[in-house]
């Protein structure tokens, strides 16, 4: 009677691990599709970036101009750089679009309301990087996008969602964040994850992202070397069930530097440099890659 009962409980506990699998695998693979969604609709488009200098910066199509776009206007207007606002002085002629409305010209906003410019398939705003002040163009037209085949992933394990302690910060502590630019920025912490792998006990530091709901965590690992993005890979967490948080390697992806020059990724910082090798993931192909 033991022994049958024993087979029944060992029976329910396996069926409740494979479904609990089968959630996981389901929840990653609509992961992995959202992710090609980012990329081929705010990534893949882009189609150039470009520093500003102060005073007035010409753009178009004509090879003379400070910003030379690849497409439109022989001679499109300019840029005019004051500190760090832009404005933007279309040549007569020019069609573009903010909001619906035709202009001639504008300032253009930065930060988490950028003002975005349309011309024809193009689309470009100003943004900031500390002291730099540029301009970023997308082609909404962008064969790069049509053609994207995806990411290409280690295959899932559920060895790879790892249940972890958490260690919360006290808000004052920040952590030196390098970028591809070659900046260096200090930026505040949320916590600190600490788990057991392969004998050793590994710690990642979150840093404050702008989605309070997540964690967002920038590492690299031995794989860095030749299978994945060497300035290292993202991994966002849902936030902290009191003293224990759930990461999920399985979700690992490349920045997105991955697919694109035109982007200003942040890299791992030395605190989040693992010793081991997480397979699980995304993969980078170097030959194919941008940074």
């Amino acid at each position: 009677m033991k022994t049958s009962l024993y087979f029944v409980l060992a029976l329910v506990c396996t069926a409740a691990a494979v479904d609990a699998a089968q959630h996981d695998r389901k929840a990653f693979d609509e992961w992995k599709q959202k992710l090609v969604r980012e990329r081929k609709e705010e990534w893949l488009p882009l189609a150039g970036l470009f520093w500003l200098k102060p005073g007035d910066n010409s753009f178009g199509t004509d090879p003379r101009s400070a910003v030379v776009f690849p497409k439109g206007p022989t001679k499109a207007g300019i840029f005019v750089l004051g500190g760090k606002t832009v404005t933007l002085k279309l040549e007569p002629g020019v069609h573009a679009i903010i909001a619906g409305k035709q202009i001639t010209s504008a300032q253009l906003e930065s930060g988490d309301h950028p003002t975005t410019v349309e011309m024809g398939s193009l689309r470009f705003k100003a943004i900031v990087r500390g002291e730099r002040v540029g301009i970023r163009l997308k082609d909404v037209d962008s064969e790069a996008a049509r053609n994207y085949a995806g990411p290409v992933f280690f295959p899932w394990s559920s060895q790879y969602r790892i249940t972890a302690k958490w260690i919360a910060s006290d808000g004052k502590r920040t952590v030196d964040v390098p970028n591809v630019l070659g900046d260096v920025i200090a930026t505040p912490i949320a916590g600190t994850a600490v788990f057991p792998w392969s004998g050793q006990e590994l710690r990642l530091t979150a840093i404050i992202d702008d989605d309070p709901k997540e964690l967002f965590f920038i590492f690299n690992d031995l794989t860095s070397k030749h299978q994945t993005y060497p300035g290292g890979r993202f991994l966002k967490a849902a936030s902290p069930t009191g003293d224990s948080v759930v990461l999920d390697f399985n979700r690992a992806y490349s920045p997105p530097c991955s697919v694109t020059a035109y982007a200003t990724c942040p890299l791992a910082p030395k605190d989040n440099r693992l010793p081991v090798a997480i397979e699980a993931g995304e993969k980078y192909d170097r030959a194919a890659g941008h940074h």
